[in-house]
């Protein structure tokens, strides 16, 4: 079959490259840079089984901005663009999915679009509504960063907002790409398919913050967080997993999936959801108190990056302790080898570690790292496992 994936991070790129062993994708993106990157077989995110599959695989893969050659007769259209929370609209920014869909309705009205964005729930419906067509479905993507193609090849569970033909047909585009064997696929209609996303994200986010402040707890009380975690953990219900402390849930997907989740609660009652949004927000709060209160003369900030192998500053956690602590005048030096900028939010950006740990005095981490361990006295951080 031929395959178009419309927008290449994480998501597009992982089912791009899982569904070309077998079929034929033509990878679209307006940035010429990522196409070229994708022709010349190296990949524009940091994913290293897409590194090793861009060398090892004969993929029947090709890239393209021009969108002619992209719609050109393709039998599915896999939409993953981006879809930021708008705060003044309560709302995702939807417009790019809207576009794709507009294009392929253009160019190649009959191929099946499959829309892997992450939107709010009933867009799919509106959309099928507004456009007149039966040719939309949503298939929740559940990917963790640098780890995209893994996560596809290997996947917990597929989940496909439609029940016809061609959802199976879309379905078995994804299993015989995987290596995993005996994958739970579960068919729902594209509502119920878009709140799953949602739902399961928030979950997430709700546990991550759990955690947080039980490790809050700890810290104001002089408690060892490791030890309480550790007992909590054992029991089989609450599971020895997700529960290493940071400052906030971040990244591509649980800040904004959570607000737009409670977004669509309007009229609902609720109490939880709301406390899983500000709760980040409290994180956030304390853990700045905890390094001002020390009257640091110089803050440095270890890594804006959200996890080990990720090369995605967008809503890492670090940024919101960064932006309170640079609003109260202390001065920032930030060490960040993956950021060409020598400035971030007004903040130096140096890539010569041994400079940053002399000019900080003290550093905040959202990860420990070998790097840092020499001036351990130094840092800052609530990693309890060094772990993600």
């Amino acid at each position: 079959m031929k395959i178009t994936v419309a927008g290449m991070g994480y998501v597009g790129m992982a089912n791009a490259v899982l569904i070309s062993q077998n079929h034929e994708v033509t990878a679209y993106d307006v940035i010429q840079e990522k196409i070229d990157m994708i022709n010349a077989k190296q990949s524009p995110i940091h994913d290293e089984d897409i590194f090793r599959f861009f060398k090892e695989k004969d993929l029947k893969l090709k890239a393209t901005t021009d969108p002619d050659v992209a719609f050109k007769d393709p039998d599915f259209v896999i939409i993953s663009t981006p879809t930021n929370y708008d705060p003044e609209k309560n709302y995702f920014d939807t417009h790019l999915v809207e576009s794709v869909v507009k294009l392929t309705l253009e160019k190649a009205p009959n191929a099946m679009m499959v829309i892997k964005s992450t939107i709010p729930v009933g867009l799919t419906e509106e959309l099928r509504q507004k456009y007149n067509t039966k040719n939309i479905m949503f298939s929740p993507e559940f990917l963790r960063e640098g780890k995209a193609l893994h996560d596809n090849l290997y996947p917990s569970r597929i989940i496909i907002g439609g029940k016809d033909e061609k959802a199976k047909m879309f379905a078995s585009l994804l299993t015989e790409g995987a290596l995993k064997e005996n994958i739970d696929v579960l068919f729902t209609n594209s509502t119920e398919a878009e709140a799953v996303k949602l739902f399961a994200n928030t979950y997430l986010a709700m546990r991550v913050s759990f955690f947080n402040e039980l490790d809050s707890y700890a810290e104001m009380r002089g408690l060892n967080a490791r030890e309480i975690i550790d007992g909590v953990s054992l029991d089989p219900r609450i599971g020895n997993y997700y529960n290493n402390p940071s400052f906030g849930y971040g990244g591509y997907c649980l800040p904004k999936d959570t607000k737009q989740l409670l977004a669509n609660y309007d009229n609902v009652p609720q109490n939880i959801m709301s406390a899983i949004v500000d709760a980040n927000t409290t994180r956030k709060d304390h853990i700045a108190r905890q390094i001002l209160k020390n009257n640091p003369k110089v803050v440095g900030i270890y890594r804006l990056t959200m996890k080990t192998d990720s090369d995605n500053f967008r809503e890492s956690a670090v940024q919101g302790i960064m932006k309170r602590i640079n609003a109260k005048g202390v001065p920032i030096i930030i060490y960040e080898p993956a950021m060409n900028d020598k400035l971030f939010f007004g903040a130096e950006v140096t890539h010569d570690l041994n400079r940053f740990k002399e000019k900080a005095d003290i550093i905040i981490a959202n990860r420990m790292s070998d790097d840092i361990k020499d001036i351990e006295s130094k840092v800052y951080t609530r990693d309890l496992y060094q772990y993600d």
